[in-house]
């Protein structure tokens, strides 16, 4: 029997469509980890200045942005974490964004006014050792960590969180990684 290219491109995308989320490809530039390991814990303030861990988030699944108010690519994709979150946020997943700014919670609070930011929560690390913990080249920086903890997959510089691709990604790794019962 002789399979034509073109039967095989037509079979290949049917197979492609027919793929469950969770079998998405990784968007451009996201590296994602054969074997899933602990991500170090790492605190961190809330706006009330109330202390706060990545364990705080367990059982869901967390994409922890790494960012600043300074760094001219963290403002440009913070309104794109927003969207993700207002579409993807709840109980299962949840956007972290964690600022280094050393001036504190307001600064973050003004900017997040300033740029229209309504469904992020205000997170913050002065001493910016979570940056150093996690392994940060440069900011931004993104992890996507399962609901026991472990790392996913990071992308180290900007994104665009609520593209498509991205959110289909996304969307596919919680379905692959259920809640707990």
């Amino acid at each position: 029997m002789v399979i034509s290219r073109v039967t095989m491109a037509i079979f290949g995308a049917l197979l492609a469509a027919a793929l469950p989320a969770s079998a998405a490809e990784a968007p451009q530039n996201f590296a994602v980890v054969d074997t899933p390991a602990a991500v170090p814990e790492i605190g961190f303030t809330d706006a009330a200045g109330q202390p706060r861990t990545l364990a705080d988030y367990s059982g869901r699944v967390v994409l922890l942005n790494i960012w600043a108010t300074w760094c001219a690519p963290c403002r440009k994709e913070m309104p794109t974490l927003d969207r993700l979150q207002a579409k993807l946020g709840g109980q299962g997943f949840e956007v972290v964004a964690l600022s280094m700014d050393r001036k504190g919670p307001d600064a973050v609070k003004k900017f997040f006014t300033e740029i229209g930011i309504e469904h992020l929560e205000v997170n913050i690390d002065t001493s910016a050792k979570a940056m150093f913990t996690l392994g940060a080249v440069g900011l931004p920086m993104t992890l996507l960590i399962d609901r026991d903890g472990k790392e996913i997959g990071r992308l180290i510089g900007s994104a665009e969180w609520d593209a498509p691709d991205m959110v289909d990604f996304i969307r596919g790794r919680i379905a692959a990684n259920p809640e707990r019962k």
